[in-house]
């Protein structure tokens, strides 16, 4: 079924509607004022494969009379494919070095964490194979620019998924060894990824109420995991 929100999709997008779909489902639904990806019955499937922000009314809206559940993409293998200027030929495909981390959907929820704690909304993390599709830009000419963009991701695999249902499901991130109470540079050196994640992933553990911030060390919170 063709509808609005389907035209400028990429095709990951497209690929995990397809994927999670099922015989009966209503694909690209109205409902109470918006464009549904998936209906099922009285189940909201929304699949977002980036920018949270964008759809932060949208959700609280909907949470509000129906159950939610929201799909993110992680990519745990990535291949790069990369399209000659015309965007017809294959110049090279590789596989990238850099492997997502189930993590990284914090670096998304920062915009509503708080709809963790609703009785209606479930967050599904989906690692996946993808390829990253760029295409080649010789209209770039400055150094310090990219000779390329990208125009698509595709599916490949869903390998594997994640689903948090309340805070409380989050407790399994909490790393072995962290002693409390604890900074996020702290939480980032036990967990072994960048400060930033580790920044923002407090910011949504504390926003849910799975975090609480008791004091601090220098400049920094501290905080303990109940």
């Amino acid at each position: 079924m063709t509808g609005i929100g389907t035209l400028r999709e990429m095709a990951l997008h497209a690929g995990l509607k397809a994927y999670y779909a099922r015989p009966g489902d209503a694909l690209e639904a109205k409902l109470d004022g918006f464009v549904i990806d998936i209906l099922r019955g009285e189940q909201i499937i929304e699949i977002q494969t980036h920018n949270f922000a964008a759809i932060g009314r949208k959700l609280r809206k909907l949470t509000d009379k129906h159950p939610v559940r929201l799909i993110h993409p992680v990519a745990v293998e990535r291949w790069i494919v990369r399209l000659a200027p015309d965007g017809r030929k294959v110049t090279s495909r590789r596989k990238s070095p850099r492997r997502g981390h189930v993590l990284q959907v914090f670096s998304e929820l920062v915009s509503f964490p708080e709809l963790l704690g609703h009785p209606n909304f479930t967050l599904e993390v989906a690692l996946v194979r993808e390829e990253e599709v760029r295409q080649t830009d010789n209209t770039v000419r400055r150094r310090w620019r990219r000779d390329w963009r990208v125009t698509d991701r595709r599916l490949l695999e869903v390998v594997n998924t994640l689903t948090l249902t309340s805070p409380g499901d989050c407790a399994q991130f909490r790393p072995a060894g962290l002693t409390q109470p604890f900074t996020t540079s702290d939480l980032a050196r036990a967990l072994r990824q960048p400060l930033w994640l580790a920044q923002k992933m407090a910011y949504c553990l504390r926003g849910m109420g799975a975090l609480e911030a008791v004091g601090q060390r220098g400049r920094a919170i501290t905080y303990v995991w109940p």
